[in-house]
């Protein structure tokens, strides 16, 4: 819903949200009206930052959400069908845009957590070699993690950096908070099944 106060006149009359107004700005913006256009980013723009603050990423990444999120919107002014809907469309775009971004993240970070797909401890070589065939192993694992299904790689990123909690995963991801365990259990075994075939840590 709407944060009605973070909505300036003419968005917000009364401390309620006009949507007639709403979708009068995005049409006369889709126009090239540039003062709507203003209006409908700064009385969105607050409402993003606190939507995609619930992702807890950092500042950089939470601002490059949020204006990719307007990126879209500009792309789309035209084809939008419900312009009174704005507030949503631009949250639901935020939202994925924030696990498109963990989900990339993902690939690079989650592979420093060896205990979530045990691979076994290098032995062995030390020193140049060493960090050859480390990092030769860490390439293996993004490869076998991003073999997985999307919704495994947001889901095993999100609880191995602990950035929500199973609540804020199970509102984020739209799942039962009861599926959030079995769900785990199920693209590990998937995440070490494709580590075994590409002979990680073998």
């Amino acid at each position: 819903m709407v944060s009605t106060e973070s909505l300036p006149y003419p968005l917000r009359r009364e401390g309620r949200v006009d949507q007639n107004d709403v979708a009068a700005a995005v049409r006369r913006a889709a126009s090239g009206d540039r003062a709507a256009w203003d209006t409908l980013v700064e009385g969105f723009t607050p409402y993003l930052f606190a939507v995609v603050s619930t992702f807890r990423l950092g500042p950089a990444d939470t601002a490059e959400v949020v204006q990719t999120a307007w990126l879209r919107l500009v792309e789309h002014l035209d084809t939008i069908h419900q312009p009174e809907a704005v507030g949503g469309w631009l949250a639901t775009t935020a939202r994925r845009e924030a696990l498109r971004l963990i989900r990339a993240r993902g690939r690079e970070q989650l592979i420093d957590d060896v205990d979530i797909v045990s691979v076994p401890p290098l032995d062995g070589p030390s020193e140049p070699e060493q960090h050859a065939i480390e990092a030769d192993r860490k390439r293996l694992l993004r490869r076998a993690f991003g073999g997985l299904p999307d919704n495994c790689q947001v889901l095993l990123h999100l609880l191995a950096v602990g950035i929500l909690s199973y609540a804020e995963i199970a509102t984020q991801l739209d799942m039962p908070i009861g599926s959030i365990g079995p769900t785990r259990s199920r693209c590990l075994d998937r995440l070490r099944r494709l580590v075994t075939e590409l002979g990680v840590g073998a």
